[in-house]
């Protein structure tokens, strides 16, 4: 009998597959620069049958204690106009080993920092699902697919649409015991490969990490005695190397 599995999670999930589709979608962060209206992103499969993907995209909202929450992208009733992102193609058919790309495009205001869940879902095409293939390559592709235990597994991006004027304003306290970074700019900042490590041993380091700083907010940790942080700074195409250590 023919088990199929579909497994989602925040950002991404971990792929244990015997045969399939399996695709990847590269960076989970992906930023459309303030001049810029639409950004290709590229899907690769590299398991051995072809992935049916569908592309969906909610807009990630914060409220007032910055907290997030994922609604539904606005368009009018016809569809005519949009505000929010949207996906051409957002139903995409990737050979095994091969690639396909779907053009991210904004409409809408710009005046601040916008935020999307991008999620690309790999399914079993049903009639349903508008993907331009017949009944009996739908019925074929299923048959193929019945042989074992097959994991499909999707991925969820986060996709950053900065203001029409982006600027760029880090203000840096670096204190006795702690190290804030302000982001006193309308775009988010990035805090790139965050290290936390002995100074006397190289090779003793927490996890790299990645921090995102939006417009008004800050970034701050504790500068402990005997450690050293290096990271970059990222603003927009700028980016600065720093390194602090602990008092």
């Amino acid at each position: 009998m023919k088990r199929l599995l579909l497994v989602m999670g925040l950002c991404g999930f971990s792929l244990a597959v015997s045969a399939g589709p399996q695709i990847n979608v590269g960076t989970v962060y992906d930023y459309l620069e303030g001049d810029k209206s639409t950004y290709l992103k590229r899907v690769f499969n590299s398991g051995d049958s072809t992935a049916f993907v569908k592309v969906n995209i909610l807009e990630i909202v914060y409220d007032a204690n910055g907290v997030p929450n994922e609604v539904p992208v606005k368009s009018d009733p016809d569809a005519t106009s949009r505000d929010g992102l949207m996906a051409s193609p957002a139903r995409l058919i990737i050979p095994a080993n091969g690639m396909q790309g779907t053009r991210l495009l904004f409409m809408g205001e710009r005046d601040n920092e916008r935020y999307f869940r991008v999620r690309f879902v790999p399914v079993v095409p049903e009639k349903e699902d508008e993907f331009a293939v017949s009944s009996d390559e739908r019925e074929d592709y299923k048959k193929n697919l019945s042989a074992g235990v097959n994991v499909m597994t999707g991925f969820g991006t986060v996709f950053f649409v900065r203001p029409n004027n982006s600027r760029y304003d880090s203000v840096i306290e670096n204190g006795a015991s702690t190290y804030r970074i302000r982001n006193n700019g309308n775009a988010s900042v990035v805090v790139d490969e965050f290290r936390n490590c002995s100074i006397k041993q190289e090779n003793e380091c927490e996890p790299i990490t990645k921090h995102h700083i939006r417009a008004g907010k800050d970034f701050v940790f504790d500068k402990k005695p005997g450690r050293e942080y290096r990271f970059n700074l990222v603003e927009g195409p700028s980016k600065k190397v720093l390194q602090v250590a602990g008092q």
